[in-house]
């Protein structure tokens, strides 16, 4: 058995107001919506087999996110649609560093870095959402992990990037991107991973620690899921089987 990935999930003050933007810019829409959680689902065409979930936190956001979206563009001209329809929904400009470069680094209204990318053949199939991306120390050996907890072969790998996608090749990559930036403080964007119906949390999450995971406390309590981190220190969730 193994695990699948089912969820992105993302730290809000304000999950409903937070949720509508994303389903504003994206053109999905909300699923779920719960005092404690807000879900959106892309359209069945995207290949997403998971959902962008939003949660409420107090803590503010202090660091560069260690995850994010990066948005796909069939063309130049729907670049520019998405960028402008992204800053007329409450999203700004940032400067991450990233100078003469062919995308936009954008904040969503809860300082959340996301890029809207120039057009690239790679992400003719993914939907609107080409990649989710997280900053890596070691992108090849973090990949090898992810590899495992997510089901998703490593299609590419160098230096300074490593990338998976699902085997059936649609929905979005996974990419993790060389970083010199340690991980500082819990994520406010983290990876949900769960075993299929005939799997078990204990047992994944086994597996998942023999891979150099390890299991945190980060106040989750009584809860049928287990909250560990990966090799690198980045929280995810293991859920139930589904």
């Amino acid at each position: 058995m193994s695990t699948r990935l089912v969820n992105v999930v993302v730290d809000a003050a304000d999950p409903p107001a937070l949720a509508r933007f994303w389903r504003d810019l994206l053109g999905w829409r909300i699923s779920l919506e719960l005092p404690d959680e807000v879900d959106l689902q892309a359209p069945a065409d995207d290949g997403w087999r998971f959902d962008l979930v939003f949660v409420p936190v107090t803590e503010p956001k202090t660091v560069h996110n260690r995850l994010h979206l990066d948005l796909a563009s069939a063309s130049a001209d729907q670049q520019m649609v998405t960028l402008d329809r992204a800053l007329d929904l409450g999203a700004e400009r940032v400067d991450v560093g990233q100078r003469n470069v062919p995308w936009f680094v954008l904040a969503d209204p809860g300082g959340n870095e996301f890029c809207v990318l120039d057009p690239r053949p790679e992400y003719a199939m993914t939907g609107a959402v080409a990649a989710i991306v997280m900053a890596a120390a070691d992108p090849a050996g973090l990949a090898e992990f992810w590899s495992a907890a997510s089901g998703w072969p490593v299609v590419r790998t160098g230096v300074e990037s490593a990338s998976l996608h699902d085997p059936d090749g649609r929905g979005p990559w996974l990419e993790l991107v060389r970083s010199a930036h340690p991980h500082e403080v819990k994520n406010r964007v983290h990876l949900d991973v769960a075993p299929h119906p005939a799997g078990s949390v204990t047992a994944e999450v086994a597996r998942l620690a023999d891979l150099g995971a390890s299991q945190i406390d980060i106040g989750q309590r009584d809860v049928p899921w287990q909250v560990l981190a990966d090799p690198e220190s980045n929280e995810f969730c293991v859920l139930t089987p589904r």
